[in-house]
């Protein structure tokens, strides 16, 4: 397979459709609470000054709108879901950098440290209501009244998933008794469940097949698996000009990813002594970073977190296979996968 070094063209085919039903869902609401959503999305700076170029890979919402696209030929319908996941998507987002403290997201300030944290928390929260109401968008694409129902029941379970996907990571910070099964169980929560359900409300947005539906949601889980373990790579070794973050970022926060937790399962004693000694006191400098990193290199955790990737999108590609849909969106598809298990950022 060739080297991908950018984003499928399914990504950038929906990236504009997806931002316009966004802004038509914030067009009305000129409150300066929208304003910090507007500067989260990347549209414009602390100032109020219109951006280009800041916002997201859009990966979910542009995975929903290709499931619809996929099964009916159309994508238009999905639009409202599309715009509604990546709300919640970014809700968590906000949320998340008060969580862990994170100053800096896509290369500029995060919204809590600009405007302080109380006020994050109100435009996540608020963001998270906008997602609800973005779904009632779905009655002027003449999606029956159920239909409406289940999809935002899928909704608002994922988002009460993702939820406690972050309380098993918050939770994970002060124990050194979690293995990899217990840490996919988080990821599937955290990361893997809101991709599953842009897919699968995709699909139920366009057909009425609710087994061909399941088997988009789960593609879509295994997919985010993937995702998040790349991610996990990026952060450990990623390129700083295409991530954001210094080398072994996730290590000087103290973050416990897949690799750090493979270490912790399969390291030896002295190996897995040293690597709790370092994470056990406080901040880590530079001097921890790379005796963590040095631990790391020496069970092969980067090499063991790539091939559980390559792992998730190969199941993920199997099942695409299997898919009775046309030809154009299977190859979409398998792009997407490809991608996913390949991207450097």
């Amino acid at each position: 397979m060739k080297l991908i070094t950018g984003l499928p063209s399914v990504f950038e085919r929906y990236r504009s459709v997806t931002e316009s039903e966004l802004k038509a869902i914030l067009a009305d609401r000129h409150f300066p609470l929208y304003d910090m959503m507007k500067y989260h999305l990347g549209w414009i700076d602390e100032k109020g000054r219109v951006v280009n170029g800041l916002s997201g890979k859009a990966v979910r919402p542009s995975l929903c709108l290709l499931a619809c696209e996929a099964v009916s030929g159309e994508y238009q319908r999905a639009l409202p879901a599309a715009a509604a996941i990546e709300l919640v998507h970014n809700f968590s987002l906000i949320h998340d950098d008060i969580q862990d403290d994170d100053r800096e997201r896509r290369h500029r300030l995060t919204v809590w440290s600009i405007w302080g944290k109380p006020q994050a928390i109100n435009a996540g929260t608020a963001m998270r209501i906008l997602a609800g109401l973005a779904l009632l968008r779905l009655k002027e694409h003449n999606i029956p009244i159920q239909k409406q129902l289940l999809v935002q029941h899928i909704i608002d379970e994922s988002s009460l998933t993702l939820i406690e996907g972050q309380y098993l990571d918050i939770s994970y910070e002060s124990r050194f008794d979690i293995g990899v099964t217990d840490y996919l169980e988080m990821i599937s929560k955290k990361t893997a469940s809101l991709i599953a359900t842009a897919m699968y409300v995709g699909a139920l947005l366009g057909t009425e097949d609710e087994t061909l539906a399941k088997s988009f949601r789960d593609i879509g889980r295994n997919l985010g698996l993937a995702f998040q373990i790349k991610d996990d790579i990026f952060g450990i070794w990623g390129d700083e000009v295409k991530t954001g973050k210094p080398l072994g970022s996730d290590v000087k926060h103290r973050k416990k990813t897949f690799p750090v937790v493979y270490a912790l399962e399969k390291a030896t004693v002295d190996l897995r002594e040293e690597l709790i000694d370092v994470y056990s006191n406080g901040g880590i400098e530079r001097d921890g970073v790379g005796r963590v990193m040095s631990v790391l290199d020496a069970v092969g955790a980067q090499y063991r977190a790539q091939r559980m990737a390559e792992k998730y999108c190969c199941e993920a590609m199997k099942s695409i296979d299997k898919l009775n849909i046309l030809p154009l969106a299977k190859q979409d598809l398998r792009d997407v996968a490809q991608f996913l298990a390949e991207r450097n950022f």
